[in-house]
């Protein structure tokens, strides 16, 4: 089982790779491409990838309906605090694995903003009403689906008693996860530098998250 400070790590690692990945997709091979002719990091293999696989618009809706289930998932487990606060009637009383998802719920957001305001590269298409194509890295859905999906798997088990309820719980998260990641990669709205930085980030937030579990917990243990 991994240690707290080797969770720690792996994040640090990870956070780091991904300003690497930031830098190289700032200098690499950038030239125009997609419909909108937007410059981008990586073009020759972005463009490869677009051409071969873009324009599924049943997976875009159902993207659509992950990243829901992800706000969703986040809305109940806020619903969750307040029940324990209410019921509780002390802010000391919430489970710490609340407290945890908070403030990484923030940190979401935080990375939302940042890279609202700090445009890497655009999406390969523009989008039916809009006049320009927006800020494509990385994919917020991919962000969504991934930090928050995959922030619950870490903690249903503390929550949910039930095995086999906690088992097919998990395995939804799961599923919504690899379904947002895949249905955001070939559904062309974009590029595929984009999906890899969105799994490099999510992968280094959830790192540190468990070693926050873990330390919150005072043990050294894999969150469940």
């Amino acid at each position: 089982m991994m240690k707290a400070k080797t969770k720690f790590l792996a994040g640090g690692i990870l956070a780091a790779l991904s300003v690497l990945w930031i830098i190289l997709l700032k200098t690499v091979d950038v030239a125009p491409a997609g419909e909108s002719r937007t410059e981008v990091g990586f073009s020759t293999l972005n463009q490869a990838f677009f051409d071969a696989f873009h324009g599924h618009d049943l997976l875009y809706q159902i993207t659509e309906l992950c990243g829901a289930a992800a706000i969703l998932t986040a809305g109940l487990f806020a619903c969750v605090g307040i029940y324990q606060l209410v019921k509780r009637r002390s802010l000391k009383a919430i489970d710490r694995e609340i407290y945890a998802l908070g403030g990484l719920y923030v940190v979401f957001v935080a990375l939302y903003a940042f890279f609202e305001v700090v445009t890497v590269n655009c999406r390969p298409i523009i989008e039916e009403g809009a006049t320009e194509a927006e800020a494509s890295f990385p994919s917020t859905h991919t962000l969504l689906g991934c930090i928050i999906l995959g922030s619950a798997f870490m903690v249903l088990s503390h929550f949910i008693k039930n095995k086999t309820l906690c088992t097919v719980l998990k395995t939804a998260c799961a599923a919504a996860i690899a379904v947002t990641v895949l249905g955001r990669l070939f559904c062309g709205v974009h590029w595929l530098t984009d999906i890899i930085g969105g799994v490099m980030i999510s992968a280094a937030v959830l790192f540190l998250f468990s070693g926050v579990l873990s330390v919150l917990r005072g043990t050294d243990k894999t969150a469940e």
